[in-house]
């Protein structure tokens, strides 16, 4: 049986996602198997594990933080918003439908058995559990029949930690607020409080914490300062989209689509020196990119007709008759086709003309491709030559079927649940002079990949490749994990986070 520790929040963003990875490497370090758990989250971040199964980035993250395959048991419930007031439903893996907010909370209770199936799974295999919930315990419009914050720590009998963020200000009042918005039952849950992202001397805190713990009779357990390492983020709150830019020998322009999946494809890019990834949602941030990447999105047809409407489809049809690079994923390699067309309501029921940079035409279908893969880059000529037979992996994870008369760009065999040496190899993408796409995430994990990529945008500026250094990503993301640890351990009481995790829902609050 494993003992489970919660991280709740005070809101969304308020760190839960990077605190519990960083418990998790913590107690990887100190000898303990451990694995994360969220039992619903919201994201248009997934991944597709080595069964062929879909689950969030987030639980990703902290299993890779705890050295552990990812599981779908750790993410049992994944919600991916198609509109404003409508998601795609996927149970342990599998999706399960679209369905309107107001469906999908009446029918919530009955994915209980879903997730107590999968937190079992977990309870017999690992020492911890390390739970994080989602927004806030206290929002009092949906804590009935809540299956993520309280109501799951209560099915599985989890003490709470409870942070708040103080980078935006009154985390005091978030913090007693919560709590006081909380069932008595509830309130004696949490064991303590973590103040997270915090500027400056602690020491002009201190007061502040003394006050807090007598008014909640909780402890506070630490103050995490503001930092920021590469590590993969958990929905479209990411500070990555409103970071300025760096400068440097290549400047690339993702086009930050209102319904972008996974953009975390783009995470190994921004590691590499001399490489300014910049996110632009209009034509005035355009500017003169060497290169535009059109990233994957979850209503494909909804978000090619915004770009259409603001005038970003103009700005990239001009780039590319000019000769500059485009690349499109997933949603983004549909977009730069002739047609896309969706009769059954997959996403965005209709017909619509794409951008015409490639000669594909999209069909979308209900089912939906979910498969890992690796495999090379095509023989590629002209701007893209760099690219030639570089080394990739990455996963499917699309509802449409694309055909094409043009040259496929990349070769690859699928490797999910076991299938690497039986399954046969195939063709993926297009590419026409400076414009390629093709359906692989994470493309540009592999070093190969990114530095032939970044090798053609290089060379098409007059520049020198060889100035341009890949990083080794999964490398790089350990000693992300590794610094996370390091200040998890300089900032919070150990001692009683153990504590907590041996005594459970028993440990006292002594301040």
């Amino acid at each position: 049986m494993a003992r489970p520790i919660m991280i709740q929040g005070t809101m969304s963003n308020a760190g839960k996602s990077v605190l519990a990875g960083g418990l998790c490497r913590v107690l990887k370090q100190d000898g303990y198997r451990v694995a994360p758990f969220k039992s619903q989250n919201m994201a248009l971040n997934s991944y597709i594990t080595a069964d062929g199964m879909e689950m969030g980035r987030a639980q990703v993250m902290q299993a890779e933080a705890a050295g552990v395959e990812p599981d779908v048991s750790m993410n049992p419930i994944l919600l991916k918003p198609t509109s404003d007031s409508g998601s795609q439903v996927i149970i342990n893996g599998e999706p399960v439908g679209v369905m309107p907010a107001v469906e999908y909370y009446r029918r919530k209770k009955d994915y209980i058995p879903a997730i107590m199936e999968a937190y079992g799974r977990l309870d017999r295999a690992y020492d911890v559990i390390v739970i994080e919930g989602a927004g806030s315990p206290a929002e009092i419009n949906l804590k009935q029949d809540d299956i993520v914050n309280m109501g799951l720590a209560e099915m599985v009998d989890a003490p709470v930690l409870l942070a708040g963020d103080i980078d935006r200000g009154g985390v005091f009042a978030q913090l007693v607020g919560t709590i006081m918005l909380l069932e008595e039952k509830e309130r004696q849950r949490i064991k303590g409080m973590i103040i997270n992202k915090f500027r400056g001397d602690v020491s002009i805190l201190k007061p502040g914490l003394s006050m807090l713990e007598e008014k909640t009779g909780i402890p506070v357990l630490g103050v995490v300062p503001y930092f920021y390492l590469d590590i993969d983020d958990e929905d479209s709150l990411t500070e990555r989209f409103s970071r300025k830019g760096k400068g440097g020998l290549a400047d690339l322009a993702v086009i930050r689509l209102p319904r972008i999946s996974n953009f975390t494809d783009f995470a190994p890019l921004e590691a590499m020196e001399g490489v300014n990834v910049r996110y632009i949602s209009s034509a005035a941030d355009f500017g003169s990119p060497d290169a535009v990447i059109l990233p994957g999105s979850k209503n494909t047809i909804r978000d090619l007709l915004w770009m259409r409407q603001n005038g970003l489809e103009a700005k990239i049809l001009q780039h590319a008759a000019g000769g500059g690079i485009v690349f499109g994923i997933c949603g983004g390699y549909q977009m730069l086709g002739m047609d896309i067309s969706d009769p059954e309501g997959a996403e965005q029921q209709g017909t619509i003309k794409g951008m015409g940079l490639l000669s594909v035409h999209t069909v979308f279908r209900q089912e939906k491709r979910r498969t890992r893969v690796e495999g090379n880059f095509l023989e590629l000529s002209g701007v893209l030559k760099d690219m030639s037979g570089a080394r990739f992996e990455g996963y499917e994870i699309h509802m449409g079927e694309t055909w094409t008369d043009q040259n496929a760009l990349v070769r690859f065999t699928e490797i999910s649940a076991g299938s690497r040496e039986s399954s046969p190899a195939r063709t993926d993408g297009v590419w026409s002079n400076n414009v390629c796409g093709c359906y692989i995430h994470g493309i540009f994990d592999e070093p190969e990949a990114a530095k032939g990529f970044l090798s053609a945008v290089l060379r098409k500026k007059g520049c020198d490749p060889e100035q341009i250094r890949a990083v080794d990503w999964k490398a790089h993301k350990e000693e992300q994990y590794d610094k996370l640890a390091d200040i998890i351990r300089k900032s919070l009481d150990m001692k009683a986070v153990y504590r907590i995790i041996e005594k459970g829902n028993d440990a006292s609050c002594i301040l």
